[in-house]
């Protein structure tokens, strides 16, 4: 439902867009209604026409800045971006989830202290002065990895050979401080999450009686503890979906990798709607996608749930 109303709203902006716009800029390609044929029809026969090419045939129009197909951009740029929030999302749950637990189980050390500062810090950061401290730092500085650029997973044969740029080592090296970038960027946000959590499922009646059992701590934190208290930060990660594509376009821009995130801005500012339209509908897609993935979480992490 929630995609049908957005392709509707989407569909109903870009009818809006007079038909000259893109040939006052020179481009290649007419808009959609012409590439669709969809001139003289009327409005609900257009919205028809228009899922139809978009949802049964998958056909959604040719940029009208490049000779290419919308489809064919998408492809090239989607596995860029799943590249860096693969990545980025290992690295972010291995920061957030030690530090959390243990700012949550030591709250008035010296260590939590520091763990907070750092929190603090990581929270107050923004996206483009992480990318350019990084790429500073660890690229032009130390000359340990790349600051630009992105390599193929898979190797690029040529007479026999391979290219200078592809495969696991080179894709892996070259995605090193995206992918840095985009984990730190998000570790101390829900290293905060799980903190108060913790803190606050520790607190619950549930959590004495367990120890009042006689049961060890690690147990009790683990078993008890920690899977009632991933419920609202489960929540939060469908919530905080929108902030997420924020870093994604933020990190692809300054580490010029030709993913979505620089797609859409890169369509945006040369006014290619058909590509624009495709990327909204495509990131909606996705954003009910995570969050049926989130509610159906909710139904392996809560029983009352999965009984009710």
């Amino acid at each position: 439902m929630l995609l049908a109303v957005i392709s509707l709203i989407t569909f109903v902006i870009f009818l809006a867009i007079p038909n000259t716009a893109a040939s006052r800029q020179g481009l290649v390609a007419p808009d959609l209604q012409t590439q669709w044929n969809l001139q003289g029809h009327s409005l609900p026969y257009q919205y028809v026409h228009f899922l139809d090419r978009i949802v049964v045939h998958g056909d959604l129009g040719h940029s009208l800045r490049q000779p290419l197909s919308v489809r064919y951009m998408i492809g090239r740029a989607l596995p860029v971006t799943i590249s860096l929030m693969i990545g980025g999302t290992i690295i972010c749950l291995l920061l957030a989830f030690p530090i959390g637990l243990i700012a949550a189980l030591r709250p008035r050390s010296l260590l939590n202290r520091g763990l907070m500062i750092f929190i603090l810090i990581g929270v107050s950061t923004h996206a483009v002065w992480l990318s350019l401290f990084f790429s500073y730092i660890f690229g032009v500085r130390l000359h340990w990895f790349p600051v630009a650029g992105y390599c193929d997973l898979h190797y690029h044969g040529i007479n026999g050979g391979t290219t200078g740029c592809g495969g696991p080592r080179y894709w892996a090296y070259h995605m090193v401080l995206p992918w840095l970038t985009f984990g730190l960027l998000f570790a101390a946000f829900y290293a905060r999450m799980i903190r108060a959590s913790v803190l606050e499922a520790l607190d619950e009646d549930y959590v004495r009686t367990a120890r009042a059992k006689g049961l060890w701590e690690r147990a009790v934190v683990l078993k008890h503890a920690l899977s009632n208290a991933l419920l609202p930060i489960v929540t939060v990660i469908g919530l905080e979906f929108a902030f997420l594509i924020g870093g994604l376009v933020v990190t692809e821009q300054v580490f010029n990798l030709n993913g979505l995130g620089k797609l859409l801005v890169d369509a945006v500012t040369h006014r290619d709607y058909p590509l624009i339209q495709a990327l909204v509908l495509l990131l909606a897609a996705i954003f009910v996608i995570v969050n049926f993935i989130v509610d159906m979480l909710y139904v392996v992490l809560d029983p009352r749930v999965r009984y009710s």
